[in-house]
């Protein structure tokens, strides 16, 4: 059986030792449960083989060239990886898809996003965009090929209005998956694509909303949460703080690692922190995910600090 050099990146063990089945196993394994048929002659298999398999119930078809392996049960991350080889050889998931697989913006839609270096007819299931990306604007995450979150948040901008993108830009600053220089350098890339006005808005206001939502959302949850209200933005030891208790001799510091954020003023805030700390403060750091994500958990750790 002759394989493929292109499909031996998702195989571990030598091709010869192990059956057909065996191998289509492993390669949906790494895609989660979906193969594509030329994935499938790439690994040997003849036209004859594959509908010998769609007829026995071990291949099931999802889209035309695209099979679930086993069963038709599919998680969402299968339908994206499923959407990508469906649209063919140089597709990613991009737009809204993407954005929901990065964590940045959910979708409701049932049409999934891809860009693809040529024209192609969209179906029920399938939003084919054209577009020639360069080999920076595209990654995978878990596997799937898709749009860096960076020309993520850059076809974004061009759907979505000024609040939910802004929304877009805080959920990807708490998730630290970009930073302002490769939006910016797409920006400047692709100066006549729709939306780049309220993106370049954004990105230069993103410090001061970003700040202020964190300050606000974090007062709620100690609110909501019947915990003492600190002090806020006040000087300690020669420092502007976010939050304080002076009795608990606790502080809490924000942390939005925000577009503007560099390397330097990454080491400038654990300075800071070793500062605090060697004169007898403890200092918790809380970010916008931690906020969303993880509020209770968050407040009973407070609860017990403050003690």
């Amino acid at each position: 059986m002759r394989i493929d050099p292109a499909v031996l990146h998702h195989i571990d063990e030598q091709p010869q030792a192990r059956s057909a089945d065996a191998l289509i196993a492993q390669l949906a394994e790494r895609q989660h449960g979906v193969v594509a048929r030329r994935q499938l002659f790439a690994l040997g298999l003849g036209r004859g083989a594959i509908d010998r398999r769609i007829e026995r119930g071990r291949l099931h078809i999802l889209h035309r060239g695209v099979y679930t392996v086993g069963h038709r049960a599919i998680t969402q991350h299968g339908r994206w990886m499923a959407a990508v080889l469906a649209a063919g050889p140089g597709a990613v998931l991009s737009h809204r898809s993407a954005a929901a697989l990065w964590g940045i913006r959910p979708t409701t839609r049932t049409r999934i996003e891809v860009t693809v270096p040529r024209t192609l007819h969209a179906t029920p299931t399938l939003h084919p965009r054209c577009a020639v990306l360069q080999r920076d604007e595209v990654t995978t995450n878990d596997g799937i090929p898709t749009t860096t979150p960076a020309r993520t948040l850059l076809d974004l901008a061009g759907l979505l209005g000024k609040r939910p993108l802004e929304r877009a830009l805080n959920e990807a600053e708490a998730m630290r998956l970009t930073s302002e220089a490769p939006v910016a350098e797409l920006m400047e890339r692709h100066p006549a694509k729709r939306g780049i006005a309220d993106l370049r808005i954004l990105l230069v206001t993103s410090r001061s909303s970003t700040r202020s939502e964190l300050e606000a959302r974090f007062l709620t949850l100690l609110d909501t949460h019947g915990l003492p209200q600190p002090e806020t933005n006040i000087i300690i030891e020669g420092i502007e703080v976010d939050a304080v208790w002076r009795q608990q001799r606790l502080i809490v510091e924000l942390d939005g690692y925000a577009f503007h954020s560099t390397r330097q003023a990454f080491e400038h805030d654990r300075a800071r922190d070793r500062h605090l700390t060697a004169n007898g403060w403890r200092v918790l750091r809380i970010t916008w995910r931690d906020l969303a994500e993880r509020a209770h958990e968050l407040a009973a750790e407070l609860r017990a600090l403050l003690r």
